[in-house]
């Protein structure tokens, strides 16, 4: 039972790495799917629109969904054209660059992901390239080969040239080559932007290290109270108000946060040494919260959304 929960231990502390594990093959074999099945290269002047595509469109999509999915993007904008002091707050501003662009880097991960393995393929960036009209890409790839090879270029992923066998296999394998050394730098840039970042901002940190994996620990369960209470509060308050529809009762007293302490409670966090409040929720709570009714903000706020609905 003890190794049981080691091991378990072992996984909980280690579930970033494991997803990023995870999105690397998910990267990996989507990207061999759209090889085999989807990808069919036409072998003529659409060459590089359509070898471009393929090699951009999927990481634009996952970078959309990096955004769509990451909850911090939403809590960051979710209001913040009826008041946007939220987020432009006097003396925030640089808090609220500094929280989007960590939103950012966490959804670049997968676009890059699949730019790597795609270039590392090379089936993407070899049919966009032989599509190129450049004269100087051209005297590039073609460099030292015979004049088919400028004019039939477009050709050489289908192995149709005029050319020798041996040539269109130089010439596929030397943009295979090219692909691959892209896909390489990539994944060594991207590295070394991470560590550097990660360096930059460790030491920028305001708390020491235990204090900061306390810190972590804290948000992450503090996340998961949440998610729990809402689901439990919901519940509650579903049973009651279905129950008091069909009964024709007066509700009893429900208690709830007022929309002023859910409104605090959803603000850009900002640590200060001389708080020590690990999240917004935090900061709302030592500072007291009031819980008194709000009979006519609740009532404006309702019936404007339901008119928005």
């Amino acid at each position: 039972m003890d190794a049981f929960q080691g091991i378990l231990k072992f996984f909980f502390n280690q579930k970033t790495v494991i997803g990023y594990s995870f999105m690397a093959l998910l990267t990996l074999g989507s990207e061999r799917l759209f090889s085999v099945v989807a990808f069919k290269c036409p072998c003529s002047t659409e060459n590089l629109v359509y070898g471009l595509v393929f090699l951009f469109a999927p990481a634009w999509v996952l970078l959309i969904l990096g955004f769509f999915l990451n909850s911090k993007f939403w809590r960051l904008f979710t209001g913040c054209c009826v008041n946007p002091r939220n987020i432009f707050s006097k003396g925030h501003s640089c808090r609220f660059v500094y929280v989007l662009g960590q939103i950012a880097l966490s959804s670049l991960v997968a676009p890059t992901m699949w730019l790597s393995v795609a270039l590392l393929n090379g089936t993407f960036y070899e049919c966009a390239m032989s599509g190129t009209k450049s004269s100087r890409l051209l005297g590039l790839i073609c460099k030292g080969k015979p004049q088919e090879c400028w004019d039939e270029l477009h050709k050489v992923s289908c192995g149709k040239t005029s050319m020798t066998a041996a040539d269109n296999e130089e010439v596929k394998l030397s943009l295979q080559a090219q692909s691959q050394i892209l896909g390489w730098f990539i994944i060594c840039s991207a590295s070394f932007f991470s560590l550097l970042t990660t360096c930059c901002a460790r030491c920028r940190s305001q708390v020491s290290y235990l204090q900061l994996s306390f810190w972590k620990t804290y948000a992450q369960k503090e996340k998961e109270q949440l998610e729990n209470t809402f689901l439990e509060y919901a519940n509650k308050l579903s049973e009651r108000n279905v129950k008091c529809f069909f009964e024709k009762k007066r509700p009893d007293v429900f208690p709830m946060p007022t929309f002023a302490a859910w409104e605090a409670a959803s603000k850009l966090h900002s640590f200060h040494q001389s708080q020590q409040h690990y999240s917004t929720l935090h900061r709302v709570v030592e500072e007291g919260l009031d819980l008194g009714p709000e009979a006519d903000e609740t009532t404006m706020v309702l019936v404007g959304t339901a008119h928005s609905v």
